[in-house]
């Protein structure tokens, strides 16, 4: 059977890939400003302080989503170091250390380092169109270094330390992708507790300048939308359409921190930084260019997610209609059809 219906989750997907990445970007030229004179690892704490409360105020009722359970707790220990601790660290001290623009167009190597990742642990697909796009992304970032590196490479340590946090927040990224299925408020909220709480130490201990209350503000809020709403809903997407496509449209991110630390006087680029955000910009959509259909078949799978019955793949049956979206373990039977999809919970096979 063929069903176009299916291709919903993809759109799905796209757009709320998007909005994480429209939050994200407006927060990286913003850090840049306001993080100015702080220590690196007070302003990770701060952010990740404020991505606590989003965490904590958007939980739904227990029965709308998967809770998570003991078994994931290392999983979250190591997305919490990846994405909590060195990526915003190594963000903070290499704003502090570059162009704001340059490292807004860094970011997007993200994509390139969760797309590897995914295709080497999950074995999601590839083909060639985006293995085009993955070197195109490789090619522009290598670009915005060698701009940095010119003459006395002032702001080379800087787009180093940027480069760190895109492959740190790729790890995140790709580890996420397991966790996509659980409770997306309660992932974020432990998730930036550990961070928040492993930085704000590791600040004391080093002695780190403490923030004026307007610095503190501004972080934290600045931490609630761009790292907290944002990873909330780069969750969702992972669970409508795969880690690998996410990292792709979250890819957009740095272009729209570029254009929005341009707008707050940042004046450093050049001919190289544009050919760099040109070709990552054009790897960018390649990628999101590519389509996948063909006859798979789904095996016997039990799982526990949020989900609704008009998908075509939750036919299971209740004693009571549930009203919307819910959460509970269920059973896939074996399934055989084509339709276009992705490599989400319910498309992990191999081709």
């Amino acid at each position: 059977m063929s069903d176009r219906s299916f291709s919903s989750p993809a759109l799905r997907g796209g757009l709320l890939a998007l909005l994480a990445a429209t939050l994200f970007g407006i927060s990286t030229p913003l850090v840049q400003k306001f993080g100015a004179g702080l220590g690196a690892f007070t302003t990770a704490a701060l952010l990740y302080g404020g991505a606590v409360i989003v965490g904590a105020v958007s939980r739904r009722r227990i029965e709308r989503e998967a809770r998570v359970m003991k078994s994931d707790v290392p999983r979250l220990i190591a997305v919490a170091f990846f994405g909590a601790v060195v990526g915003p660290v190594a963000l903070a001290w290499g704003l502090q250390h570059t162009s704001g623009t340059s490292a807004s167009l860094m970011l997007t190597l993200e994509a390139l380092f969760t797309a590897l990742l995914s295709w080497w642990l999950y074995r999601e697909t590839m083909d060639r169109r985006v293995w085009a796009a993955m070197l195109l992304l490789l090619a522009g970032g290598m670009t915005l270094i060698l701009d940095q590196g010119r003459g006395s490479g002032i702001g080379l340590p800087g787009m180093l330390a940027v480069l760190l946090a895109t492959a740190a927040w790729g790890m995140d990224n790709t580890l996420s992708r397991a966790l996509a299925e659980r409770d997306p408020s309660q992932v974020v909220m432990i998730k930036a507790a550990l961070g928040a709480s492993v930085t704000a130490l590791l600040a004391l201990a080093f002695g780190e300048p403490i923030p004026t209350w307007q610095a503190t503000l501004t972080l934290l809020a600045v931490g609630a939308t761009g790292y907290g709403l944002s990873l909330r809903f780069y969750l969702l997407a992972q669970r409508a359409f795969g880690a690998a496509r996410t990292g792709s449209v979250f890819a957009f991110a740095p272009f729209i921190g570029a254009a929005l630390a341009f707008a707050l006087g940042e004046r450093s680029a050049s001919l190289a930084i544009a050919a760099g955000g040109l070709l990552m910009l054009f790897g960018v959509l390649l990628h999101l260019a590519e389509t996948h259909e063909h006859e798979h078949q789904h095996e016997l799978l039990q799982h526990e997610h949020a989900h609704n019955h008009n998908d075509g793949h939750h036919n299971h049956t209740h004693d009571s209609s549930p009203d919307g979206e819910h959460s509970h373990a269920h059973e896939h039977e074996p399934l055989r059809h084509a339709h276009a999809h992705v490599p989400d919970a319910h498309h992990g096979h191999v081709h």
